[in-house]
């Protein structure tokens, strides 16, 4: 009975331990994130060729998808090698949208259709709400703007009253603004490796 006891005590605080462990990464992902806005960086969606893995355009450029990857190198995960190494061994269920044959670590990652579908299935899918309640710092949001075009950003742990703010790149750099709700979301999700 106490062996019993003492096990489920003692599975209780490991998975305790890993739940804050959790947390705290996504906590260090949101302030990641912030620290990207002291850096000027011009909207930029050229295409570059990259050294691979831990590849980036020049620092002073970049779009909304550079804001992710760069916040997430920060913390030791370099998205350029990791969506790489799932869609060269699942090329055909990534989005077939710009007619490539094959992979290329030059630009899979900076595009926001392939990291959606990483985080799909690699990460967690949260549910989309207009409830800023249910966005959490650390949380990836995805939108889909009026022009059609799609974007991604950060939730970091500063707010207008239930609202998260986000940090993103949409053509004024990477900054932290108050826009959770201005576009429609698509796609809401939690990655950590």
């Amino acid at each position: 009975m106490f062996r019993k006891i003492t096990l489920t005590l003692l599975l209780f605080f490991v998975f305790f331990h890993l739940a804050l462990s959790q947390q705290d990464f996504y906590v260090r992902l949101s302030e990641a994130a912030l620290e990207l806005t002291q850096d000027k960086v011009r909207y930029d969606p050229a295409y570059y060729s990259i050294p691979y893995p831990a590849g980036d355009v020049p620092a002073d450029r970049g779009v909304c998808t550079d804001v992710v990857i760069r916040a997430y190198r920060k913390l030791g995960i370099d998205l350029q090698k990791e969506v790489h190494e799932d869609m060269r061994a699942n090329f055909s269920i990534y989005p077939q949208n710009w007619g490539a044959k094959r992979t290329d670590t030059n630009i899979d990652h900076r595009r926001v259709p392939n990291l959606m579908k990483f985080f799909e299935r690699k990460g967690k899918v949260l549910a989309i709400s207009k409830n800023g309640k249910d966005y959490q710092a650390g949380d990836i949001v995805c939108w889909r703007l009026n022009s059609g075009l799609l974007h991604i950003g950060i939730v970091i742990d500063k707010k207008t009253g239930d609202r998260p703010w986000i940090v993103h790149n949409i053509g004024s750099g990477q900054v932290a603004e108050d826009m959770i709700f201005e576009h429609k979301i698509i796609g809401h999700y939690r990655y950590s490796k």
